[in-house]
């Protein structure tokens, strides 16, 4: 027969009928095949006289069974105190344990995001360093082309100067000096007749006039820039970035970058920015002069929140489309605001209200444009007076 578990014994009920008092928490009782054992422990040690109080009348003994039951609640009532004490005092343990480990997350987040914050500002600054010594270039070597056009212009002059020029006998001959004065004067009536051509035979010349590309009238527009503009985007359109052996795979007309820019834009439109960035992937691989490719692709950049890759497209656009002309004032806007948007979303709003401004000074009638670059100066302001 297994032995019985032991349980605990209620004190009351033995403190009332026994001779002395016992340990209530030392003692244990053993129940079994319709027995129970019991072992009682005594508080003092001592011989007992008898095992039960003597002389005690039914009555003493209802009184000592009431005492009992009473010490016995307000035994348990401590206990249950106590053990809610404890509980609390747990909580109070684990709540600290957790505000303990929850600071020290966001610390490691803000230490990544103040990272991430210094390698942006570090990239930018390089960026910005790197347009600076392009834009530096390129202006010397616009003034060496601008000397040597000069140089061209002048030995022109030169050479009609020369040609101008007639020889000193031909001026004795056909120049007099007037009376009173020490110069010639071809209206004079002392010069000498010459005998002059026969006037020339009266017919009509007919002049046709190329079609214009551009919206703009001749005196406004810059014919050098809109021709070189032009020039570049067919270009372009001829340019095949990648050996086509290695798309063998792809039908025929998904090895046509116009193609697959349109593919892009209808997965733009559906909310399918994946597959579009994929789409404008492939058409930048076959053709990676086309200034839309990466200025649509920025867009999904930033739907996916890929702040970075968006600048990059977005300054790779701007790169693309020059020189600035009307043909291509559209594209410039959506490329600074673009990359402006993601400047801002980074937290860089110095530099991301650079390209709302200059947005703005493209198109000054976008109300749009213009109420976000205020907002945007009202961010400035705030974080300058917080700090």
């Amino acid at each position: 027969m297994p032995i019985p578990p032991e349980v605990s014994t209620p004190p009351f009920l033995f403190e009332a009928i026994l001779y002395a008092p016992i340990d209530d928490t030392s003692s244990t009782a053993k129940i079994g095949n319709g027995i129970i054992f019991f072992t009682l422990y005594k508080k003092e040690v001592a011989m007992w006289d008898s095992l039960t109080l003597p002389n005690a009348n039914k009555e003493k003994l209802q009184y000592l069974r009431e005492n009992a039951v009473l010490k016995a609640h307000e035994k348990a009532k401590e206990e249950t105190e106590a053990k809610k004490v404890t509980k609390q005092e747990h909580k109070k343990h684990a709540l600290e344990a957790t505000m303990k480990l929850e600071e020290a997350e966001r610390k490691r987040i803000e230490d990544l995001k103040e990272k991430e914050r210094q390698k942006v500002t570090k990239e930018l600054e390089l960026w910005k360093k790197q347009q600076k010594d392009a834009e530096k270039q390129k202006t010397v070597q616009k003034e060496g082309e601008l000397y040597q056009v000069e140089q061209l212009k002048e030995k022109k002059k030169e050479k009609i100067n020369k040609t101008r020029i007639p020889n000193e006998g031909t001026s004795k001959t056909r120049l007099k000096p007037t009376k009173g004065y020490g110069s010639y004067s071809m209206f004079s009536e002392n010069l000498k007749e010459e005998q002059l051509p026969a006037p020339r035979s009266a017919a009509t010349i007919r002049i046709n006039f190329t079609s214009r590309v551009f919206p703009t009238a001749l005196r406004e527009s810059c014919i050098a820039e809109e021709e070189e503009w032009l020039r570049k985007q067919a270009e372009a359109r001829r340019t095949i970035s990648v050996d086509l052996s290695e798309l063998e795979d792809l039908k025929e007309e998904e090895k046509n970058p116009d193609w697959l820019k349109n593919k892009g834009n209808k997965m733009f439109a559906t909310g399918n920015y994946l597959a579009a960035v994929n789409a404008y992937n492939l058409a930048v691989r076959l053709n990676n002069k086309l200034p839309l490719l990466y200025l649509n692709r920025a867009a999904c950049h930033l739907k996916l929140r890929n702040l970075h890759k968006a600048i990059e497209d977005s300054s790779k656009a701007l790169e693309l489309l020059t020189p600035p002309v009307p043909d291509n004032e559209n594209a410039r806007v959506k490329a600074y605001v673009r990359r402006g948007t993601a400047f801002c979303q980074l937290e860089l709003y110095t530099e991301g209200l650079q390209d709302y401004e200059a947005a703005l000074k493209i198109d000054p009638k976008n109300k749009t444009i213009e109420k976000d670059a205020e907002k945007i100066r009202h961010l400035i302001q705030g974080t300058t007076e917080d700090s």
